[in-house]
């Protein structure tokens, strides 16, 4: 999911259109994007409209419900679980109960509904606790599809700067390195300014030198940039193809060790080949 648009859902007069975007992947809002008054006319919304999407030819829908903790959560499932639903995004994770808690809701719902596919779960870091306990988090259920970034909720009530880039490679950098224990995904914070390209674009090429796999976008002009960030680049598939190239030939003459373009070539660089490619549809 390079890009994944968020959508009110409040706002059903801007579902048609999201799911047209060319984003990957649309992520409906139950959470902080609908007032409190107003939760139950949100869900009634989406489950009416999920209920008539035809999965072949979208992109991949997610919904973010409301947090564990909350009244709304069990609701929320309820109301959205479907073979139409790809992922829950589960909002400020902080506990390994949490995710058992919407895990078994989900196994539950699944069951009822004759549901083949499980149904993926995109755990939120939005805390300190969380931020601690991220790799422990993504290798708690084998629904935990990848982890990602809360900026806003992490920093504004700690006093740390939006714009400091230190602190948020950082942060990203021990995100990343959590997911890949549990060899998941992971994804950079929604940026608010969304008229502001330029500081986006910085946003994302520095979560995607962290290795990020894509970000959230709160706006449909963010879509476009970072579908062109997290893809690879006509250059990195050329070097790793010519790195495979190179370790087949060298396997052949009986070697373990290939060279490529002045550098020694072994096990870790194969594996970041073959994820190239396979992120730019080549095997």
């Amino acid at each position: 999911m390079r890009s994944k648009l968020f959508v009110p859902s409040v706002r059903p007069d801007l579902f048609l259109k999201a799911t047209s975007s060319g984003a990957d992947a649309v992520c409906f809002d139950l959470e902080e994007g609908v007032p409190t008054d107003r939760k139950a006319e949100a869900r009634e919304n989406l489950s009416a409209s999920l209920r008539t999407f035809n999965s072949a030819g979208h992109p991949a829908l997610l919904v973010r419900v409301n947090r564990a903790a909350s009244d709304n959560l069990q609701l929320d499932i309820e109301a959205v679980a479907g073979s139409h639903l790809a992922a829950i995004a589960l909002p400020k994770v902080e506990t390994i109960e949490e995710i058992t808690l919407v895990d078994e809701l989900l196994t539950k719902i699944e069951r009822e509904r004759g549901l083949i596919d499980p149904i993926a779960l995109l755990v939120t870091i939005e805390s300190p606790r969380g931020l601690r306990c991220a790799a422990e988090l993504a290798q708690s259920s084998p629904r935990v599809i990848g982890l990602q970034l809360g900026f806003a909720d992490l920093f504004e009530p700690l006093g740390i700067s939006s714009t400091d880039a230190l602190a948020r490679n950082n942060v990203r950098l021990m995100l990343r390195l959590a997911a890949a224990e549990a060899n998941v995904d992971c994804y950079e914070s929604a940026y608010p300014l969304f008229r502001d390209e330029p500081g986006f674009l910085a946003q994302l090429e520095d979560a995607r030198s962290l290795g990020f796999a894509g970000a959230s976008c709160i706006h449909p002009s963010q879509i476009g940039p970072a579908n062109r960030v997290f893809a690879p680049t006509v250059e990195e598939i050329q070097y790793a193809k010519g790195v495979l190239n190179a370790a087949e030939e060298t396997s052949r003459q009986g070697s373990a060790i290939a060279q490529y373009n002045g550098k020694m070539i072994d096990a870790p660089f194969l594996l970041r080949a073959r994820s190239i490619l396979a992120a730019s549809g080549l095997h």
